[in-house]
């Protein structure tokens, strides 16, 4: 055992580091997660709602993309979606569930009808009807004194009764001794 001190390392004075310069962000090759996502739905075409798994596994095979890196904005859109009408829930509860495209059939019904061309119709002034004239009021006959009514007095309703209380059995207590 040797009684020397140890050397210190020496300090080194920290210089701040200097940011890296900004490269610019290229695309992405594929489209927005959205248009993935609906595009998916669209293809799967299942009646009961395409899961998020099955989601996942289409937009990897065909935008050729890592899945598991854009899982998170997948469940991300899934749930604003459903919250916003974009996508249905039809089984399950938040991300974890089976989702459809809601039916537009708003604009399928414009697409089978077509517009009408207005025709020009003359409209034909209406008769004006006749008002009827009201017979004035009859006076009413005046009532003999004797025929007044008399006013009963109000009856009084009996209260429904109050639903009791269930008792509550209090255990028995042992009594105090009485101080002298």
């Amino acid at each position: 055992m040797s009684d020397a001190p140890v050397a210190a390392a020496p300090a080194t004075p920290k210089t701040p580091k200097k940011k890296a310069a900004a490269k610019p962000k290229k695309p992405a090759a594929h489209p927005p997660t959205a248009t993935m996502v609906n595009e998916a739905i669209k293809s799967l075409k299942d009646k009961k709602g395409s899961s998020l798994q099955a989601i996942k596994k289409y937009i990897a095979a065909t935008y050729k993309v890592d899945a598991d890196k854009l899982a998170p904005f997948i469940r991300k859109y899934v749930i604003s979606a459903t919250g916003s009408g974009k996508l249905i829930l039809t089984k399950g509860k938040g991300a974890a569930g089976s989702f459809k495209l809601p039916a537009k059939e708003e604009k399928k019904k414009v697409a089978k009808k077509p517009a009408k061309p207005k025709a020009a119709k003359a409209k034909k002034p209406k008769a004006a009807k006749p008002k009827k004239v009201k017979s004035p009021k009859k006076p009413k006959a005046a009532k003999s004194p004797k025929a007044k009514k008399v006013a009963k007095p109000p009856t009084k309703k009996p209260k429904a009764p109050k639903p009791k209380k269930a008792a509550v059995k209090k255990s028995p207590k042992k009594a105090a001794p009485k101080k002298k």
